[in-house]
């Protein structure tokens, strides 16, 4: 049995019994798996916001959850354990992919009448919007509106905090050496006077992306269509096996027939499933194009208005 994590500011140490009732919790309703060595990160994480309503142990916060006098509460704990650290055009080899072999591919196929001129991808687990603003700078700048393309990029995530961040698309400008040059002049503005120091996505760029909250360990039944592009990048190296099925199976069934999945450099589908092939850098697809497992996709919801 491991020892408590010690007491801090007046709280009591985060027990075994307290770890694992918390565990649990978080487990069943966001499918993120704490090992035994993440005991010390969630007091960490947790022990903010007890002494935010003046608790003195994990076992009464935890009482606090469970009851549900405030509804909130449960979405505060699931937001205090996520890990929100992204930046722009983080795993360029997949950009390179995107606009190397993808965007021909597309502009090929909408010449032969063979695709509408609409592209539409889903960034899951979007923390502070930098992944779906680098998805519309990437295909904005090549598949532009006035050739007829439309881009529609939905963003999603557990924590409403991080999606209030990134509806706001203001970040500090030093972030703005992850941005390709061009992309910079095209599609950000620079902060000045009181707002000296940020930078904000432009309109053309903010008008692409639309963001919901969305929990993958949930039915995403309101995730509506289905994408060319799903981006679930670090987000399964949170789960257990059995949640990364459910969660992929829930991807997969919004993935169109010729899409592709996009995952972290350091995930893989290997062991989760085979339904799907690599065809790139961490890159999956159906096996054929057009040609989907039928037990793996429902009927897809309409698309975006």
């Amino acid at each position: 049995m491991s020892q408590p994590v010690a007491a801090e500011n007046g709280i009591r140490p985060l027990t075994d019994v307290e770890f694992a009732q918390l565990g649990d919790i978080i487990y069943r309703n966001a499918g993120i798996y704490l090992a035994p060595t993440k005991k010390a990160l969630l007091a960490g994480r947790l022990g903010r916001r007890l002494r935010e309503l003046r608790m003195d142990s994990f076992g009464q916060y935890f009482r606090h959850v469970r009851e549900g006098t405030d509804p909130l509460e449960l979405n505060r704990l699931l937001e205090a354990i996520c890990t929100h650290e992204t930046h722009f055009f983080r795993e360029p080899r997949q950009f390179e992919y995107i606009e190397r072999q993808l965007v021909p591919e597309w502009e090929r196929a909408a010449a032969a009448g063979l695709r509408p001129r609409l592209l539409r991808a889903w960034s899951a687990g979007c923390s502070t919007g930098e992944e779906p603003y680098s998805v519309a700078m990437s295909l904005l700048g090549r598949l532009r509106p006035d050739r007829g393309w439309r881009i529609e990029i939905l963003a999603t995530d557990l924590s409403g905090r991080v999606l209030d961040q990134a509806r706001a698309a203001v970040w500090p400008v030093a972030k703005a050496e992850e941005i390709p040059k061009e992309y910079l002049r095209s599609f950000m503005l620079k902060g000045a006077r009181s707002r000296e120091g940020l930078m904000k996505a432009g309109p053309l760029l903010r008008s692409a992306v639309r963001f919901e909250r969305v929990n993958l360990s949930e039915d995403v039944a309101t995730v509506a269509g289905t994408f060319d592009l799903i981006l679930c990048r670090n987000v399964l190296i949170y789960f257990d096996a059995a949640s990364r099925l459910r969660a992929i199976r829930r991807l997969m069934s919004r993935l169109a027939p010729e899409g592709r999945l996009f995952l972290g450099h350091s995930e893989t589908l290997n062991g989760v499933t085979s339904e799907l092939c690599s065809v790139g850098p961490t890159v999956y697809a159906w096996p054929a194009a057009g040609r989907r497992p039928r037990a793996a996709v429902p009927d897809a919801a309409p698309g975006l208005s």
